[in-house]
């Protein structure tokens, strides 16, 4: 007789999980494909009563998708494809041994192979807001309960008033994480208070700045935190219905949305008489258009009243008379998600984050010349330094750090020598920022500070609403004198006007979209004046961005004649023989930048 086998099993006691991210960013780079892979092999090998798969939501490490987390090893898998697959499954699943190649590179300092705990991206973070990310399947309501969901919400309703609930957010510290830091506490007051019977609550998922994604994500990750903090703002506002207005380009985040509320419903957790406690609460969706003055509380109403999305004058204000006249409570996506944690721990716990005056954690979306892209939760207090440093991994190719821009498109840009600065409310706001709903663009010494003003100008000149004179035009026509002044046909007195139409447009605009608008201006010329002089006055790009101020050549002893430079080059300006010096005729260069691109040698050169 044959002798028999057992089929291969894992080398675990117990189950293993494989925790596959399924936010926008890794779904982009197929990390359902991925899944699937790993579903068919582990199938085929007959690990499916030992291996759990799961696809959660954004796991925050964007620069490193697809990411896999392989539990309860903590070890950290990145830039996966299916055909990674089969081999991962019969190293680390059949034979214990964690595959190296498709690891995270670890930096200086990290062990060689090194566990979701070991690295810094991850372990110099707080998560209160991200505190399910990637550990939890988010199409599915138990799995939320099992990390403590709802517990908040049966809390406040079993043994707290409405008044004791406001009063506990009040004491927290938290305030308005979409861009105006108002206290949460404080403005659920007001709407309390304000006469009438019927009341709504909003949640603002429109973030429209870009290089922004932290709303997406978080509704992504764990829509059923922003579910149970609304539901809790209901009940101590007292609010029978509520809102969330989401951008139409979200579709991921309000597909889970959807799925969330759904079985939010089937479980009792929305509808009437929550909890038998005589809570009667809904929520629905609302699709926006991706207008970015919607970020402003009158804009949105507008538009979910079907109107234009234009601000109106205040007051009186939402919480006095908000949507179709009731009055109405908006908060953005993360300023819900840390409802629930406060209520079940405590006031005291969460203002004893952060700072003086910015209690709890905030979280970025940190994007640009940076070699850790992606989502991060620090408590408030952190210095730009751990964040672009720390967890950022700082610059790439060792270049040098020039500025951060904090706060989307009105915003400021802070330099250099501001790389200690801590952030919270307040220090944003003395060196000419803003918080904002927490975009975190970083900057390295190729960049032009003037044509960085230019783009979010030509951006906030596209968003404007044009209901006011100060915002339609003036910040049209600070945007041309930068188009002049990056087309090499600046005026002297271009400075000068710049700040005249900045300070009005500031102090007369009818909302918060013109009221900051000009900050990339002003706070590029208050750091980087120089560089809006070259170009004004000596014809150069310091940056060598500008195209109308640059001239390409190549470095005769420099270049290696890897031709590179010129496969690349769209209109045939560079010739040369292989491994000889090469040569640019600039009668035929468009200034494209492929070749600068594209040298390995810096042998081209931009003066």
């Amino acid at each position: 007789m044959a002798e028999q086998t057992s089929p291969p099993t894992a080398h675990h006691v117990g189950r293993a999980q494989l925790l596959v991210c399924a936010g926008t960013g890794c779904v982009s780079g197929r990390s359902l494909k991925v899944r699937e892979a790993l579903l068919e092999e582990i199938d085929k090998r007959g690990l499916k009563d030992e291996v759990k798969i799961v696809a959660t939501g954004c796991q925050g490490f964007c620069a490193q998708g697809p990411i896999m987390i392989f539990q309860p090893d903590g070890i950290f898998y990145q830039k996966l494809k299916p055909e990674d697959v089969p081999l991962l499954v019969e190293e680390h699943l059949i034979k214990g041994r964690p595959v190296e190649k498709f690891m995270y590179v670890p930096s200086a300092g990290e062990p060689p192979i090194p566990k979701l705990s070991d690295i810094d991206f991850f372990n110099k973070q707080r998560l209160i807001v991200l505190r399910n990310r990637g550990l939890i399947d988010p199409e599915k309501i138990d799995e939320y309960i099992g990390r403590e969901g709802y517990q908040a919400l049966a809390k406040v309703l079993a043994s707290m008033t409405p008044e004791e609930v406001i009063d506990e957010m009040t004491r927290s510290g938290l305030r308005g994480r979409g861009g105006a830091g108002f206290p949460t506490g404080v403005k659920w007051g007001f709407t309390r208070k304000a006469p009438g019977d019927d009341k709504c609550i909003i949640c603002n998922a429109d973030e429209g700045d870009p290089g922004a994604f932290m709303d997406r994500s978080i509704i992504e990750s764990d829509p059923f935190s922003v579910l149970e903090g609304m539901a809790i703002g209901a009940y101590a506002i007292g609010a029978s219905h509520g809102y969330v207005y989401i951008r139409e380009e979200y579709p991921l985040a309000m597909e889970r949305l959807h799925i969330a509320i759904d079985q939010a419903r089937e479980y009792g957790l929305l509808g009437e008489d929550i909890f038998g406690c005589g809570l009667n609460f809904d929520i629905s969706v609302f699709r926006g258009a991706g207008a970015f003055v919607c970020g402003e509380e009158t804009s949105l109403i507008s538009s979910l009243e079907g109107r234009m999305p234009e601000p109106r004058v205040r007051p009186p204000f939402p919480a006095q008379s908000g949507v179709w006249n009731m009055p109405t409570n908006i908060n953005n996506v993360e300023t819900w998600a840390n409802v629930p944690v406060i209520m079940r721990r405590g006031a005291e716990w969460f203002s004893s984050i952060g700072t003086d005056t910015s209690k709890g954690t905030k979280v970025f979306s940190v994007v640009g010349n940076v070699n850790n892209t992606g989502l991060v939760e620090v408590p408030m207090g952190t210095t730009l330094r751990e964040i672009v440093f720390g967890i950022g991994g700082g610059i790439p190719n060792g270049r040098k750090f020039k500025a951060v821009q904090t706060g989307g498109p009105s915003g400021g840009c802070i330099p250099a020598s501001l790389l200690d600065l801590t952030i919270d409310y307040e220090r944003l706001g003395e060196v000419g920022s803003i918080m904002g709903s927490g975009g975190l663009i970083v900057m390295d010494e190729r960049t032009c500070m003037v044509d960085v003003a230019r783009y979010f100008l030509e951006f906030l000149v596209d968003e404007s609403c044009g209901k006011c004179t100060p915002c339609r035009e003036g910040v049209a026509q600070m945007h041309g004198i930068l188009e002049r002044i990056c087309a090499g046909q600046g005026r002297d007195d271009d400075i000068e006007m710049l700040i005249e139409l900045a300070e009005y447009v500031k102090d007369s605009s009818l909302c918060a979209l013109g009221g900051t608008a000009p900050n990339p201006v002003l706070s590029t010329l208050k750091y980087f004046r120089d560089e809006y002089t070259a170009h004004i006055a000596d014809g150069k790009c310091p940056a060598g961005v500008c195209k109308a101020l640059i001239q390409y050549s190549i470095s005769a002893d420099a270049c290696k004649g890897c031709t590179k430079c010129a496969r690349v080059c769209p209109v045939g300006a560079i010739t040369g023989a292989k491994k000889q010096p090469h040569t640019l005729d600039r009668s035929k260069c468009i200034k494209c930048g492929a070749c600068y691109e594209s040298c390995s040698f810096d042998a081209v050169l931009v003066e």
